[in-house]
């Protein structure tokens, strides 16, 4: 990966960013070029079920695009723990790629983070799904984590809190509050 003896840096799009799991020694907000953050995996293990996946954020590659978040420096000491942590979280399906990916913090420093990208050729990739059947997916499904509508209310919450502007989840935030508005009115 890299030198084991430095600090890991961590790339963080969605429920990272509200719940990490692993003790950090900085959190700043920071940009991912190359990728942007999208409602394109079917999650059957946290936020929905083999029988009624919900879908969840993958960092999806996309030339010239980048996706905000916050990055997260691990002390080296922690770097082998907080990385068979992320590993054990992240690659439970092994949908996601782990990859080492150049980034840029908030006050202009440069750096290489871990982070874990959509695998396209993977079963659970659902990419192309029109905002409106995301948004009809993510109200209904749910699964050992919770909702999934809660997993994209977090999201939106914690990229406010950022200052971050992420016209897709604005867009289906809307429209799950539509498809709940219709189903108590």
């Amino acid at each position: 990966m890299t030198d084991e003896a430095a600090d890991l840096w961590v790339f963080a799009y969605g429920s990272l960013m509200w719940k990490p799991g692993f003790a950090f020694a900085e959190r700043a907000r920071a940009r991912l070029p190359g990728y942007v953050r999208r409602f394109c995996l079917d999650s059957i293990t946290y936020r929905g079920t083999p029988d009624y996946p919900g879908l969840v954020l993958a960092l999806d590659e996309a030339p010239g695009a980048a996706c905000e978040g916050v990055a997260y420096r691990v002390p080296a000491e922690s770097r082998a723990e907080t990385h068979d942590y992320l590993r054990a979280r992240e690659l439970v399906t092994y949908s996601y790629l782990e990859r080492v990916l150049p980034i840029r913090i908030e006050d202009g420093r440069e750096a290489r983070a871990l982070a874990y990208v959509m695998d396209r050729s993977h079963a659970q990739y659902r990419g192309g799904l029109t905002p409106e059947r995301q948004a009809e997916v993510i109200a209904r499904a749910a699964g050992p984590a919770g909702t999934n509508l809660d997993y994209l209310k977090e999201t939106a919450a914690h990229l406010a809190a950022l200052g971050v502007v992420d016209e897709e989840i604005e867009r289906l935030s809307r429209l799950v509050s539509a498809l709940e508005e219709g189903q108590t009115g």
